[in-house]
């Protein structure tokens, strides 16, 4: 069980290359608010509200993770997997929905890692 419990924390940290501060930033500009599905006439988007979450498990310790949590960071890390491999054709992707998506799950792709873009 820990084993799996190390590779779900060690696929999360691979996949979420942004910082705690620099998430919240991002989830309080206009452009995270822009992109995602909305469903049940939320006003927020599911990767605005898992962004959310993804803030609050940067901030646990490894050791008061529930099982819960962890569902979630391998919710993340398949999302962040999935979506870098649709990365569109467009030649600039920094103002990209795409990108804006990404961030919102703690992914900025212009980074790079995990296979992220560099394309500016």
């Amino acid at each position: 069980m820990s084993s799996d419990r190390d590779t779900t924390r060690h696929d999360f940290a691979g996949s979420v290359n942004m910082t705690v501060d620099e998430l919240e930033e991002w989830l309080a500009t206009e452009e995270s608010r822009s992109v995602g599905q909305k469903t049940g006439g939320s006003d927020e988007s599911t990767g605005h509200e898992s962004g959310r979450r993804i803030v609050q498990l940067l901030r646990t310790k490894a050791a008061d993770l529930t099982d819960d949590d962890l569902s979630h960071m391998r919710k993340v890390h398949g999302y962040v997997q999935r979506h870098l491999a649709q990365e569109p054709a467009e030649e600039v992707v920094e103002t990209s929905k795409w990108r804006y998506s990404l961030m919102n799950w703690g992914h900025d792709p212009l980074r790079g890692g995990s296979g992220g873009s560099t394309k500016r």
